[in-house]
C-alpha cells in the first residue's frame, strides 16, 4: 500500500487526516511534535514520529525515518489573530516560521526522493483566509498566502517529473485548536480603537448559523489530492470553503 506522511498529527484536520488513510488500508507516518501513541488506532500500517517542522534536525532525522513516502501533506500550522499594527515581532517570525518556511522545508526534504522515482504528491494545507480580504488575520493571512504562491509554481516546475501538487482549503472549522492556540497571541481587546474591531472578529469566529469546515472535509479533501489524479490544483476544504472559492473565482 502506498505510504502518506502528515505533519501536525496531534489535533484537528492531521489527526482526522491520519485516521482516514489508517481506515482505507495505507501505510500512515503520522507526525507531531510531541508524539501521543494514544490519539490513533494502534496498526501495524501507523506509525507515530517526532517532528518540530521549525527546526530543521528534527526534519532530517523524521524523514529519514520515515523512508520511502508516496504522499506528504503539510498540515502542521498555528494561527494568531491580531491586528497588524499590534502584532508582536516575535508573533510574526513565529508564523512564517511555522506556516511558510516550515512548509517549505518539508516540500524541499521530501521531493528528491520523488522527483528520482518520478512520482508522488505533494498536498499542502492553507486556509480561505487567502481567498479575500479579512481583518486581523492579516499576518496569518500572509503567511498561508506565501504557500498558496510557492506551490502554484511548485506545480510547474514538479509536472516534468511525474509528481502531483495540490493546495487544500480549509474554511473555519470549530474542531479545531485554532482559537486555543491563537489566544495568547491576541492584541487589542483592551484598546478603544481596535476593540470594536476584535470583538466583531471573535462574533464572526463564535457564529454557528453559517456554513463551516468539519475535519472530515478537510481530510475528504486530501484524499481527493492524494487519490485522484484528475483533482484541481486548489481544493476546498468545507461547504463555506466552498463558497469562497466559488466567489472568488477559484
Amino acid at each position: 500500500m502506498p505510504t502518506i506522511l502528515i505533519t501536525g498529527c496531534s489535533s484537528g484536520f492531521g489527526l482526522e487526516t491520519a485516521k482516514l488513510f489508517l481506515a482505507r488500508g495505507w501505510d500512515v507516518i503520522a507526525t507531531m511534535r510531541t508524539p501521543n501513541e494514544d490519539l490513533l488506532p494502534a496498526s501495524e500500517h501507523l506509525r507515530i514520529l517526532a517532528l518540530d517542522v521549525t527546526k530543521p534536525d528534527s526534519i532530517a532525522q523524521a524523514v529519514q525515518a520515515a523512508g520511502h513516502i508516496d504522499v506528504l501533506v503539510n498540515n502542521a500550522g498555528f494561527g494568531a489573530p491580531s491586528p497588524i499594527e499590534l502584532t508582536a515581532p516575535e508573533t510574526v517570525e513565529a508564523l512564517f516560521q511555522t506556516n511558510t518556511i516550515g512548509t517549505l522545508s518539508m516540500v524541499q526534504a521530501v521531493l528528491p526522493q520523488m522527483r528520482q522515482r518520478r512520482s508522488g504528491v505533494v498536498v499542502n494545507v492553507t486556509s480561505t483566509v487567502t481567498v479575500k480580504t479579512l481583518p486581523v488575520v492579516g499576518i496569518y493571512r500572509a503567511s498561508k498566502a506565501a504557500v498558496n504562491a510557492f506551490t502554484e509554481s511548485l506545480a510547474l516546475e514538479m509536472q516534468p517529473f511525474g509528481v502531483r501538487v495540490h493546495i487544500v482549503l480549509p474554511g473555519r472549522s470549530p474542531e479545531t485548536n485554532f482559537g486555543v492556540n491563537a489566544r495568547p497571541h491576541l492584541r487589542g481587546m483592551d484598546d478603544p480603537d481596535y476593540a470594536p474591531l476584535l470583538q466583531q472578529f471573535v462574533k464572526n469566529v463564535q457564529d454557528d448559523t453559517v456554513p463551516v469546515t468539519h475535519a472530515s472535509d478537510v481530510a475528504a479533501a486530501i484524499w481527493k489530492a492524494a487519490t485522484d489524479p484528475s483533482a484541481p490544483l486548489r481544493i476546498p476544504g468545507g461547504k463555506d470553503a466552498e463558497l469562497w472559492m466559488a466567489e472568488a473565482g477559484w
